[in-house]
């Protein structure tokens, strides 16, 4: 049995509004964990340290990770990182999507700040998932045979 198309729309509307549902939900979770988490820190030092430089702190900690996990890597397993942070970038997609065309996906507008920041993750994903690929091609092409001493691979 074939939809028609107010059944779809009427669909995808629902979807939108729960997907939209679902986001304030995560959103407002992962705003309680560090509020909670910034509020026990000025707990345990007496007032000493202000929520926000132990969120800061987080957020440099986590760069500082991320660098040494990333520079770490051995050059074979390059390509399957790679793989995984296009992937990644691909979900980052979907939601820059999302907020960009909140429009288009339900009654309301949306702040025009979230879209234009939607739009900008957007176009940076976009950017990492192409360059993901022509590295990815890049480390491809230095394991393929040689002729003649001279790779068969254009670089």
């Amino acid at each position: 049995m074939t939809d028609t198309p107010d059944q779809l729309l009427e669909r995808a509307r629902a979807a939108a509004a729960a997907a939209r549902q679902a986001a304030d939900l995560a959103g407002g979770v992962a705003d309680q964990v560090a509020t909670a988490a910034g509020a026990a820190a000025h707990a345990a030092t007496g007032g000493a340290i202000d929520p926000f430089v132990f969120r800061f702190a987080i957020f440099v900690l986590a760069i500082c990770v991320g660098y040494y996990v990333v520079w770490s890597v051995t050059p074979a397993l390059h390509t399957p990182l790679m793989s995984v942070t296009n992937a990644i970038s691909s979900v980052i997609v979907v939601g820059a999507l999302l907020a960009v065309g909140v429009e288009t996906a339900g009654a309301d507008n949306g702040p025009l700040w979230a879209r234009a920041l939607g739009f900008v993750a957007l176009i940076f994903a976009g950017i990492n998932i192409f360059g993901g690929f022509l590295v990815t091609q890049r480390m491809l092409s230095m394991y393929r045979p040689k002729e003649g001493g001279k790779s068969v691979a254009k670089h």
